[in-house]
């Protein structure tokens, strides 16, 4: 890649988050979107693609596969159970696999905590849509407080959630809670995932309780905004909408709006993800050219 080229992307599958994403790679001033791939060319979700002008197949993998030079970057968009063949057949050819499905296979990454090790790593996975939303800040807390339970509940229109997601339910909780551990360091935690069938649909949101020692308002509140703050610089629709403390517990809620072009506002789940996955596709784009320019300056 030199100072000019963009990193090509492939999109593999054509559901509600995987147009969004296409549309979000063609607005990436460092990312070149080569292909959609889907399932069926009769899908809905290609058809779509089609429709916008985007350059879509519909032999799902060996679409993205066959191409005459590999792709750079391949967003994974299926389903948590698919992704582990995705990885093996991708991986002599070198892509980096950005994975939006719960399969706990790749590295678990959430662009504002460990977003600086992503290089060394080809198989990425972006936890879940409550984990993005989640894991910063219960993550701030617990670094500068002892918190001994955590509990995240994240609630989101049906009509924003995929056949995908349906089908991984229990992964999603599973992920979610391994991501809360890892990057928190606290143990007894809980993910749940409310579907919402309200109409209006409801606005994508999730409510964090913490329990542990020292907890205040004057400590946890800076915590929470900075951490926001940070998650609003690719996820504009993210909100801090409740921080409250008593006793020993903490509880924040945020809400998430969406501001893509092809899911409505209420879909804030699929935004999150999304973005959070363009940042980290866009951050590999950067250390790449980055690398690569050194290597031709000496």
């Amino acid at each position: 890649m030199n100072a000019e080229r963009r990193l090509s992307v492939g999109v593999l599958g054509a559901g509600l988050i995987g147009v969004d994403l296409a549309m979000k790679v063609e607005r990436s001033a460092v990312l070149d979107l080569r292909l959609v791939a889907g399932r069926t060319a009769e899908g809905s979700g290609l058809k779509q693609a089609a429709r916008l002008g985007l350059p879509v197949a519909s032999r799902g993998l060996p679409s993205l596969a066959d191409l005459d030079e590999p792709l750079d970057v391949v967003f994974d968009a299926t389903n948590a159970s698919s992704h582990a063949e995705h990885a093996e057949a991708l991986a002599p050819l070198g892509t980096l696999l950005v994975d939006l499905t719960p399969s706990r296979i790749g590295r678990m990454v959430v662009p504002t905590v460990n977003g600086a090790d992503i290089g060394a790593h080809r198989d990425l996975n972006m936890v879940s849509c409550g984990g993005q939303a989640s894991v910063p800040i219960v993550r701030a807390i617990a670094r500068a407080h002892r918190i001994e339970y955590v509990e995240v509940v994240a609630t989101a229109a049906t009509l924003s959630v995929g056949r995908g997601t349906r089908l991984n339910l229990d992964e999603y909780v599973e992920t979610t809670q391994d991501a809360l551990r890892e990057f928190t360091g606290v143990g007894d935690v809980k993910a749940i995932l409310n579907i919402s069938p309200a109409r209006p649909p409801a606005t994508f949101r999730v409510a964090m309780s913490l329990v542990g020692e020292g907890l205040t308002h004057d400590s946890v509140r800076p915590l929470v905004a900075a951490a926001a703050a940070d998650v609003r610089a690719f996820a504009t629709g993210y909100t801090v909408t409740s921080c409250l403390v008593h006793d020993s517990t903490a509880f924040i809620a945020v809400e998430v709006t969406s501001t893509g072009d092809q899911i409505p506002a209420y879909a804030g789940n699929l935004d999150i993800i999304n973005s959070a996955a363009i940042r980290v596709a866009e951050r590999c784009a950067v250390e790449r050219r980055s690398i690569e320019v050194l290597e031709v300056a000496s």
